[in-house]
């Protein structure tokens, strides 16, 4: 079954075709990679579990040790968050190498130990494929993947070809909105594909039927069966990785898949490997946001044709002094620890609090009525969605700190941060301090107005007057740097392509101003 539903192009009224239109799957594109990489693996020219460094012309630093293709895999490879330069506009065509050895991520996490999701990572298996195959990526994937799968309205190329220009949705912040440039994703291997519905049916044909569609054979079955089955987990009892591929069983399944987004495009592929059933949706707009349809829409889609009842478990007896002893802020893996998105990182961090019932609730962890849901502990240290089937699992990790396992979501976790590290004790000693200095600065000239209506003048020393003005100065350049931060940020959020050499000159130009501002305070 394939449809489309509404536009490609909303202001002509331009119907989405789903075996002509081309929509961008995002991070979809990375199992093309990865079946790049397992072709080459089963030719013997790639070897899993070989410091990776030897595939290439340049060397990754390790801090914490060496990383192997299955760590890439598996997203374990330990990287900092990278966003500079992920996503731009305009007609530029990508140089993968010099991406890759100058935008090279630190290692915050000893490999294979720590699932962080890492788009460099992805372009580097990409890099490696070209290099071990000698060709071009995008001409390495379009003659051994998409020309194999008839999948003929299909590319890596950016900007995309003539021949298939024409067939490109837009890309819309919301329908309402005029359309978007063409986004451009510059560690291509990890997000750049354009495709149609019914290619993307073709591919998920390929790996449903163990590496062939027709007389076509993509894959061998030894090495697509190897590829499907698990490589990495935190917790025998949650989702984990394959190779490239995550699980994200439900409905009494085992089903293995892959979301993707850029700015504009919203997409799900999902694999149910022993029903032989595949599943891709994607979306041109997000609309407002509000809601995940295409998460609603698959579970809609499980419930209706692999009905499923969850277990009626009962609630352990150690529910309520578990939920205490795990309440807390928990942050991301997917950090950004040395750049000035760090500070943002603890604004997005997960608040789990015990309720009276010896449940727990996750503020950032909504219902479908909008409001947090409620999680029961069924297995220790286990909490599982009220009417729900996600669990959410919390466990020591190899220094002893708690973290928590998100089931859904294998490719990160979420670790608890101390006393310093906790947005409940930093965000009111930074709103506080901003709410001085704000009243300081304010407060200048409305002294100084009062001052000279009623005759009055201070009666200060040469360095009294100094230090007057210099608390006055400093206090303005850390106001100018807090909303200057801000709003590059918030800029940045809804146009990524901002977060390239565009904006180097005023991130610079405002750390140079937080560094004046923070030793002057």
């Amino acid at each position: 079954f394939a449809k489309g539903y509404g536009y490609a192009d909303y202001q002509n009224r331009k119907p989405v075709v789903p075996s002509e239109t081309l929509f961008r799957p995002g991070s979809i594109s990375k199992l093309f990679t990865w079946t790049a990489v397992m072709q080459l693996y089963e030719q013997g020219k790639l070897d899993l579990d070989r410091d990776v460094n030897q595939y290439l012309d340049f060397q990754i630093p390790y801090a914490y040790g060496p990383i192997t293709m299955k760590h890439i895999l598996t997203h374990t490879a330990g990287f900092e968050g990278r966003i500079k330069d992920l996503i731009v506009t305009g007609s530029t065509s990508p140089n993968l190498g010099e991406y890759l050895k100058t935008h090279i991520p630190p290692q915050i996490f000893p490999p294979g130990t720590t699932p962080a999701y890492s788009n460099y990572a992805t372009a580097l298996a990409g890099y490696i494929v070209e290099r071990i195959s000698g060709q071009p990526f995008n001409d390495y994937i379009d003659q051994h993947i998409l020309k194999p799968l008839n999948m003929t309205h299909s590319t890596f190329a950016q900007p995309l070809p003539g021949a298939l220009a024409s067939y490109m949705s837009n890309g819309y912040g919301r329908a309402s909105g005029s359309a978007e440039e063409f986004e451009v994703v510059v560690p291509f291997p990890a997000g750049s594909l354009s495709s149609t519905a019914t290619d993307m049916s073709q591919f998920m044909l390929a790996h449903l039927q163990e590496g062939q569609l027709g007389d076509v054979r993509i894959l061998k079955p030894e090495t697509a069966t190897l590829m499907h089955s698990r490589l990495f987990t935190l917790d025998p009892a949650s989702n984990g990785m394959a190779y490239g591929f995550y699980e994200e069983s439900r409905n009494g399944q085992r089903i293995i898949g892959h979301g993707g987004d850029t700015q504009f495009f919203h997409s799900d592929l999902h694999l149910m490997l022993e029903a032989k059933v595949g599943f891709f949706i994607s979306y041109n707009s997000a609309g407002r946001g509000e809601t995940s349809p295409r998460t609603s829409l698959w579970e809609a889609f499980l419930d209706r044709y692999f009905p499923y009842q969850v277990p009626a478990d009962a609630t352990l007896a150690t529910a309520k002094e578990d939920a205490r002893s795990i309440s807390g802020k928990y942050l991301l893996s997917l950090q950004f620890q040395s750049s000035p998105l760090r500070a943002f990182s603890y604004l997005g961090e997960f608040d789990v609090s015990p309720t009276e019932e010896g449940m727990i609730e996750v503020a950032q962890l909504l219902g479908a009525n909008g409001k947090p849901a409620r999680w029961r502990e069924v297995a220790p240290m286990t909490f599982r969605k009220v009417n729900g089937q996600d669990t959410l699992i919390f466990k020591p990790d190899q220094s002893g700190h708690m973290q928590m396992v998100v089931s859904m979501f294998p490719f990160y976790v979420f670790q608890r941060v101390g006393f310093l590290h906790n947005k409940a004790f930093l965000l009111p000693v930074v709103v506080v301090s901003l709410v001085i200095m704000l009243l300081t600065v304010l407060l200048w000239p409305i002294g100084w107005i009062i001052r000279r209506y009623y005759g009055y003048l201070l009666d200060l020393t040469g360095v009294e007057i100094l230090l007057r003005w210099g608390v006055r100065i400093v206090f303005l350049l850390n106001l100018i740097f807090a909303i200057g931060l801000a709003a590059i940020l918030g800029y940045g959020s809804s146009h990524l392509g901002f977060f390239s050499d565009r904006a180097t000159f005023w991130f610079y130009l405002v750390q140079v101003i937080g560094v004046i501002g923070a030793i002057g305070t």
